[in-house]
Formats: C-alpha cells, structure tokens, sequence
C-alpha cells in the first residue's frame, strides 16, 4: 500500500511515500486499510524528518543489484538498506503494490471498506465505509483488529495489516475473502468478508442550513483539484465555504496546487527542495478571493492537505479551524529496482509561504475545535461573511 496511512507512527510508515511527488506517504493506508490507501495518522510526528541524501538511493540501488547478482531477493535486499538508512518516510514497494498504490490514486481500489489506525500498538478500526463489504458484516469504528487470515496484527504497521486485508503480497482480488479476528470491549469474534472492488468520491459538496457550503476532500486523488474548483463555481455567490481536509491523508500535489487555485489568484502556494535544490509550487490565477473560507483540519490532515492548509493560512485567505495537523512535509522520490519493486527515499521537506517548515511540527489552527469543530467553522463562516 503505499505507507499512506496517516494512523501509523512515524517508523509504522515503512511503505509510504509518494508517486511522482506524492507528499502523501499516507495514502493508501490510513483510509485504505481495506479502502482508500492513505488513511491518516492521527499521532503527531514525533520530531522532524531527516532528509535522506540522495546517495542513499544509488545504496538501496546497489544492495539490491547485489542480491539479484547472488540469486537472493531485491526487494528484501532494499528493505534492509532503507532500514539502515534512518530514514523514517522510507518505504519499498513490490511491483504489485506499487501498482495498487497507483491504481489508488485514481480512487479505485481492491479491499473491504475500512480505515485503521494504531493506537499503542494495537490496530484499531477508525471508519467504515458506508456499503462496503466491512459495514456489512458489521464492523464499526472503534472496533479492534486483532488478526488478519490468522496472522496477529498487534505491534505491526499499519501499512503492513492494511496489505493483509487487502491481499497484496498474496495476489489476492476482488471476491477472495479474508478471515478477520474483532474485538469489541469484552467481546471477541472473527468475521469473514469478501474483498470488493470499490471506489471512493474524493469530493463531497453539501449545504448546511444557514446556507454555508462545505466541500469536503477526502484525499487529493486524480481530479480532485478541479473538482474542489468546480465546487466553489458552483456554490451560491452568497456562500461562504468550508473546506473540510480532516482525515485527508494526502496525496498528489499537483491536485492540492489546483485545489489552491480555486481561492488564490496566482502567487505561491509552497517551496520544498530536492537534493538542496529549491523549487516552487505556484497557483493558477483567477481563483475566488473574496467568498467567506474556513479550513476544517485535524491530526488526521497530512502531507498535500498540510501544503494546501499551510498556502491559505500563510496568505491570508482562510481561517483554519480544528486541531493540529499531523506534520508529513516530506519530498520521496521513487527509484526502481531489478526486479521491479520500487524504493521511496526522502530527499526534501516542504515549506509554507512564509517559510515555515510542517515536518514534525504541523499545522497549528487559527481556532482550536474539538467534537463540535464543524458547527464552530460554520460560525466562523459567517463572521466573516458580515
């Protein structure tokens, strides 16, 4: 899965980070532990990230150059070279599911409609989807997962349980089952549920009674970004909009930039280096400046949905409300190896317009709301608005 699952500590991220440059890391497996691959983490980031130089890709390269030279394994060759390297967003892909990451991305994927997350190591289920194979059989958030096909989950990341449920590594697809040991309090069961083919609506709209529209972005999959600009097209002029990023693990960047169109005019919505070389993120000109904007976040708001939180606090242009987001401002690349896994090192952190630095630190709110966040964005939204 792609080490998208923002509920994992940071050394729980073993397989995350991105596709081009997917700031995401987070993916496919917070939301995706049986959904979309890019849960979110809700601990915070214990500390910044260290950059990995790039050399470090040219070792991960050459371990696994050497093992397929002897007759051993690549991939597990690279995952012991990217352990050694201390670099914690790190992560080693087989071709299969690197594959699935990117077929994630386009918001389809293979699983039973769940989301995980670890909680003093143990895996817990946070969300269900609605319709998918898990709320069927009953599963519900808070629910504990306690195995999967009778391997024990407890103590093992998040992005590894998530490939069990969704059977990876196995070749397993739509309509295989997967047998999944439960607790709920004192009760203890195990369920078996078929694995489907699901997609996820990245974009939701929908209008609140005082009139305020909130568009809710589940993850920046393809599309996603004009989607969120269609969205605010098509909102009432008299509008004010709240932009709903909690639990967004992230995703393509590309699509947290255009997202950022829709409310900037132009000018810069992030810088990240790569490599020591300094690069920028720009907006498109001719997004809505003036309608009346909330971004609604909590510690399950990663990666692009920091970068794109980070743009429209920086310029002004929104009141964040919530809690504080995650902290993954990390830059991966992707490097293939013989047997055509793939290797994902860090090689740069992202900065806010102002220069602020969101790896390890996150994003902190305008205005802390806790349970009833959304009712206080509301209120928010029309202060603003007179």
């Amino acid at each position: 899965m792609s080490g998208r699952d923002p509920f994992c500590r940071p050394r729980s991220v073993r397989r995350g980070a991105a596709l081009t440059l997917v700031f995401a890391s987070v993916l496919v497996a917070g939301a995706a532990t049986g959904s979309l691959p890019g849960a979110a983490r809700e601990d915070t980031a214990e500390g910044a990230a260290q950059a990995a130089p790039v050399g470090h890709h040219a070792e991960v390269t050459r371990a696994a150059e050497e093992a397929a030279a002897h007759g051993a394994s690549p991939l597990e060759a690279a995952e012991r070279a990217v352990s050694r390297s201390g670099d914690r967003w790190a992560a080693v892909y087989s071709r299969g599911e690197y594959e699935t990451f990117e077929a994630t991305l386009d918001g389809a994927y293979t699983g039973v409609g769940l989301w995980a997350r670890e909680r003093d190591g143990r895996i817990e289920v946070s969300k269900v989807g609605s319709g998918t194979p898990a709320a069927e059989a009953g599963i519900r958030a808070g629910d504990r997962l306690r195995s999967v096909d009778g391997e024990k989950v407890d103590g093992r990341p998040v992005t590894e349980v998530v490939s069990l449920l969704r059977g990876d590594r196995a070749g397993k697809s739509a309509g295989s089952t997967v047998r999944l040991g439960l607790e709920r309090g004192s009760r203890s069961w195990s369920e078996t549920v078929r694995r489907a083919r699901l997609s996820r609506k990245a974009v939701t709209v929908r209008s609140l009674p005082s009139g305020v529209t909130v568009v809710q972005v589940a993850a920046f999959t393809k599309g996603s970004g004009e989607q969120v600009g269609a969205a605010v097209r098509e909102a009432p002029k008299e509008s004010g909009i709240v932009l709903d990023l909690r639990g967004n693990p992230g995703g393509l960047v590309a699509e947290a930039v255009t997202a950022a169109s829709a409310f900037l005019d132009g000018g810069l919505v992030a810088t990240y280096d790569v490599a020591g070389e300094q690069r920028a993120l720009h907006a498109e000109p001719g997004g809505d400046t003036t309608r009346p904007l909330v971004a609604l976040v909590d510690a399950g708001t990663m990666s692009a949905a920091e970068l794109l939180t980070g743009a429209l606090q920086d310029r002004g242009r929104a009141v964040v409300v919530g809690s504080r987001t995650f902290g993954k401002g990390s830059v991966q690349m992707p490097t293939e190896l013989p047997d055509g896994s793939v290797a994902e090192l860090t090689v740069g952190h992202y900065r806010t317009p102002s220069g602020r630095g969101v790896d390890g630190h996150g994003i902190t709110p305008d205005l802390e709301a806790g349970e009833r966040a959304l009712e206080r964005a509301e209120s928010v939204v029309g202060g603003l608005g007179r």
